[in-house]
Protein backbone atom coordinates (compact mmCIF):
# COMPACT_ATOMS: atom_id res chain seq x y z
CA UNK A 1 0.00 0.00 0.00
CA UNK A 2 0.97 3.46 -0.67
CA UNK A 3 0.12 6.58 0.57
CA UNK A 4 0.07 9.96 -1.26
CA UNK A 5 0.09 12.05 1.60
CA UNK A 6 3.29 10.19 2.95
CA UNK A 7 4.98 10.78 -0.86
CA UNK A 8 8.43 12.49 -0.20
CA UNK A 9 7.58 15.19 -2.47
CA UNK A 10 11.46 15.52 -3.89
CA UNK A 11 10.82 12.07 -5.87
CA UNK A 12 9.66 12.20 -9.44
CA UNK A 13 6.13 10.68 -9.87
CA UNK A 14 7.23 8.04 -11.70
CA UNK A 15 9.38 6.76 -8.89
CA UNK A 16 5.94 5.91 -7.00
CA UNK A 17 4.56 5.21 -10.10
CA UNK A 18 7.22 2.28 -10.93
CA UNK A 19 7.03 1.19 -7.27
CA UNK A 20 3.38 1.08 -6.80
CA UNK A 21 3.72 -1.34 -10.39
CA UNK A 22 6.00 -3.81 -8.26
CA UNK A 23 3.83 -3.60 -5.12
CA UNK A 24 0.87 -4.45 -6.88
CA UNK A 25 2.46 -7.25 -9.04
CA UNK A 26 3.58 -9.21 -5.71
CA UNK A 27 0.11 -7.98 -3.93
CA UNK A 28 -1.02 -10.58 -6.90
CA UNK A 29 1.22 -13.07 -5.81
CA UNK A 30 0.51 -12.86 -1.96
CA UNK A 31 -1.96 -14.78 -0.30
CA UNK A 32 -1.84 -14.76 3.44
CA UNK A 33 0.20 -17.77 4.12
CA UNK A 34 2.54 -16.52 1.47
CA UNK A 35 2.95 -13.14 2.05
CA UNK A 36 6.77 -13.61 3.29
CA UNK A 37 7.64 -15.71 0.59
CA UNK A 38 6.52 -13.21 -2.26
CA UNK A 39 8.84 -10.20 -0.29
CA UNK A 40 11.62 -12.65 0.00
CA UNK A 41 11.06 -12.82 -3.50
CA UNK A 42 10.60 -9.53 -4.08
CA UNK A 43 13.79 -8.50 -2.37
CA UNK A 44 16.05 -10.81 -4.07
CA UNK A 45 14.84 -9.38 -7.31
CA UNK A 46 15.86 -6.16 -6.09
CA UNK A 47 19.05 -7.10 -5.33
CA UNK A 48 20.00 -8.95 -8.43
CA UNK A 49 18.64 -5.49 -10.24
CA UNK A 50 20.97 -3.73 -8.31
CA UNK A 51 23.49 -6.01 -8.62
CA UNK A 52 23.12 -5.91 -12.37
CA UNK A 53 22.76 -1.90 -12.62
CA UNK A 54 25.72 -1.61 -10.73
CA UNK A 55 27.99 -4.22 -12.42
CA UNK A 56 27.41 -2.56 -15.90
CA UNK A 57 28.90 0.91 -14.46
CA UNK A 58 32.21 -1.05 -14.15
CA UNK A 59 35.01 -2.58 -16.89
CA UNK A 60 35.75 -5.83 -14.75
CA UNK A 61 35.06 -7.78 -11.91
CA UNK A 62 38.52 -6.67 -10.61
CA UNK A 63 37.37 -2.93 -10.82
CA UNK A 64 33.54 -4.20 -9.45
CA UNK A 65 35.54 -6.01 -6.37
CA UNK A 66 37.69 -2.73 -5.74
CA UNK A 67 34.57 -0.82 -4.87
CA UNK A 68 32.33 -3.51 -3.19
CA UNK A 69 32.27 -2.19 0.08
CA UNK A 70 30.93 1.34 -1.07
CA UNK A 71 28.48 -0.05 -3.51
CA UNK A 72 27.15 -2.59 -0.66
CA UNK A 73 26.74 0.42 2.07
CA UNK A 74 25.52 3.11 -0.42
CA UNK A 75 22.43 0.08 -1.09
CA UNK A 76 22.68 -1.16 2.52
CA UNK A 77 21.84 2.64 3.61
CA UNK A 78 18.89 3.08 1.04
CA UNK A 79 17.17 0.19 2.05
CA UNK A 80 17.87 1.36 5.50
CA UNK A 81 16.26 4.83 5.03
CA UNK A 82 13.07 3.38 2.97
CA UNK A 83 12.45 0.52 5.03
CA UNK A 84 12.66 3.25 8.35
CA UNK A 85 10.43 6.03 6.34
CA UNK A 86 7.89 3.01 5.89
CA UNK A 87 7.84 1.48 8.66
CA UNK A 88 7.13 4.54 10.89
CA UNK A 89 4.44 5.44 8.33
CA UNK A 90 2.85 2.02 9.16
CA UNK A 91 3.36 3.22 12.75
CA UNK A 92 1.89 5.92 12.64
CA UNK A 93 -1.26 4.88 9.87
CA UNK A 94 -1.66 1.34 11.26
CA UNK A 95 -5.40 1.59 12.25
CA UNK A 96 -5.93 2.92 8.53
CA UNK A 97 -4.04 0.78 6.87
CA UNK A 98 -4.40 -1.93 8.38
CA UNK A 99 -8.53 -2.56 9.58
CA UNK A 100 -10.60 -3.90 7.34
CA UNK A 101 -13.03 -1.20 5.56
CA UNK A 102 -16.92 -1.37 5.66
Amino acid sequence: MTDQQNRDPRLEEDFYRRADSFIELANGMSDAAERGRVGGSLMFASTRFNTWVSASGFRSGEEMAAKRSETLAHFLEGYRQMLELNFDQYVQNFDAYMKPRG
